[in-house]
């Protein structure tokens, strides 16, 4: 039987995903495939993600693998694949590392977005991460407060969660109608969304030399 809980404010507890422009190519993936591990072979690297402030509706949480090679299942991450129906997100940084051959050295692929007034906007997000730190508050939503009704469900049945993503029958699960988390950071094998708006973006590929540039989200 799952556990119900009112509002719970988890502090650096990995449990929510924010979404990354590394894997926009695989807009249109079937989120009620039940694995993100399904959906398309990942690079086999690492990137990181940092977020000011977002607010997502319908998150749901299972486990799944992410692959490097789909065809064969060789490469293999074990993932907590995360998801929104939808999310805002504010101030949104993002950054990959990676050494480059002929002598070139390290170098970093940095981009940020929703640092104005306009935030990032998406929809059927869905994460496949291994490490992540934030404040986060779980409800259903309700702009009253002081009576908020019991908002996650942890144990869940993971075939049984609401929203589009789903996970494995007999498999854990946890789903809540509405969260909010702040000072989010976190490392990610893969992402995958239905549509995602970037205000204000800015890209920036640069050597590794701890500049506000040179340098990963954190």
């Amino acid at each position: 039987m799952s556990q119900t809980y009112g509002k719970t404010r988890w502090k650096r507890f990995a449990l929510v995903m924010v979404p990354s422009i590394a894997a926009t190519a695989a807009i249109g993936v079937g989120l009620a495939n039940n694995a993100l591990a399904a959906s398309f072979s990942v690079s086999g690297q690492q990137f990181k993600v940092t977020a000011g402030d977002l607010d997502g509706k319908n998150f749901a949480q299972y486990g799944s693998v992410d692959f490097q090679d789909n065809s064969n299942h060789k490469g293999a991450h074990p993932v907590a694949v995360s998801a929104f129906d939808s999310a805002t997100i504010h101030h949104l940084c993002q950054s990959v590392k990676t050494d480059l051959p002929f002598g070139l050295g390290t170098w970093v692929l940095r981009l940020q977005a929703g640092d104005g007034q306009t935030p990032v906007e998406a929809t059927n997000l869905m994460i496949g991460l291994d490490s992540l730190n934030a404040d986060a508050t779980f409800d259903n939503g309700s702009p009253d407060t002081d009576h908020v009704t019991p908002g996650i469900n942890i144990g869940q049945d993971a075939s049984t969660l609401p929203g589009n993503a789903k996970g494995q029958a007999g498999a854990f699960g946890q789903a809540a109608p509405h969260a909010h988390l702040t000072n989010v950071q976190q490392t990610a094998w893969s992402t995958s969304a239905g549509t995602f708006k970037l205000a204000g973006l800015q890209l920036h590929v640069h050597q590794l030399d701890g500049s506000q540039n040179g340098s990963e989200c954190f």
